[in-house]
């Protein structure tokens, strides 16, 4: 029997852990302590979701585990674990683990990125990012703090002074083990504003010719650019994101195939599971069995 309601996402979205969603502000950042919210929870953060909130974690006592998507990443401090806007993650620490998380705004970003288009490399992917040095990056965390704390004249520059050096210590440590990227050119912006149509709309089929009429280009120039920057066709991006959904439902809850089905748009479970085979060489109950439904705790 078809499901109509809408189903919540399979992972819980938050706007800080354990907050209910809500927008953040263009230049929103805050700081905390790593145990505020892990020692309370026993060292384990469970999968969740920031959708429009990027986090940069500087580790500077401890170790553990950080799941990201299907991936899991080891990382012992001193280091930085970078989490990009809308990626399913979880942390496993061990105890005692001292640290501070550092938010911002997908929008503050992007401004940021406006004066260094470098920056938006660090939140591509998740990285755990080992730090050779940890004093600068560690003063800086602290007098952003300090700044945050307080009000006095130039506040906001020196915000933004300490919030950059922190920024920038990542992207160098990223540049370290990868090829530089070229700044961002008309092509990748579209791309870029495609997927975000698309992490919008995923749930529901939805043609081309919607996104293309959205962006104000046709499909022709939008599929131009999704290869050019991607390497894949606007399509591809669409099953790929309509994958990621599905594997998290697999995963992190108990719904059934046909609920997961319905969930995502799909009219006929069966149609979706040949979809599914087709995306991963398996079936989606293959997929579930192996990788076994984690409940939404890291392990």
């Amino acid at each position: 029997m078809r499901i109509d309601s809408v189903q919540p996402p399979a992972v819980p979205h938050f706007f800080l852990y354990g907050e209910a969603p809500r927008d953040a502000d263009d230049r929103f950042l805050h700081l905390e302590a790593l145990d505020d919210r892990s020692r309370p929870n026993r060292w384990t953060i469970r999968p969740h979701v920031h959708s429009g909130l990027h986090q940069l974690l500087l580790i500077a006592e401890g170790a553990g585990e950080m799941r990201a998507e299907e991936a899991r990443f080891g990382f012992a401090a001193p280091c930085l674990l970078a989490v990009p806007a809308g990626t399913a993650h979880g942390f496993r620490f061990t105890d005692g683990t001292v640290g501070t998380v550092v938010t911002l705004s997908s929008r503050y970003l992007r401004d940021l990125c406006g004066r260094e288009p470098e920056l938006a490399a660090l939140f591509a992917d998740p990285a755990a990012l080992a730090l050779p040095e940890p004093g600068a990056v560690e003063e800086a965390v602290a007098e952003l703090a300090r700044e945050l704390a307080w009000a006095a004249p130039g506040r906001r520059g020196a915000i933004e002074a300490h919030l950059m050096l922190v920024l920038v210590a990542g992207l160098r440590r990223l540049a370290a083990s990868r090829a530089p990227a070229a700044p961002p050119g008309p092509q990748a912006l579209l791309a870029a504003r495609f997927r975000e149509l698309v992490e919008a709309h995923h749930r529901r089929e939805r043609p081309l010719s919607a996104y293309a009429d959205d962006l104000g280009v046709s499909e022709a120039r939008l599929r131009t650019a999704c290869r050019a920057v991607t390497g894949a066709s606007p399509g591809r991006i669409i099953r790929e994101r309509r994958l990621l959904e599905a594997k998290r439902s697999l995963l992190y809850s108990d719904l059934g195939i046909a609920e997961i089905a319905y969930g995502l748009g799909f009219t006929d479970p069966a149609y979706f599971s040949r979809f599914f085979a087709k995306g991963t060489g398996e079936c989606p109950r293959a997929f579930r069995d192996r990788r076994g439904a984690d409940r939404g705790e890291t392990r």
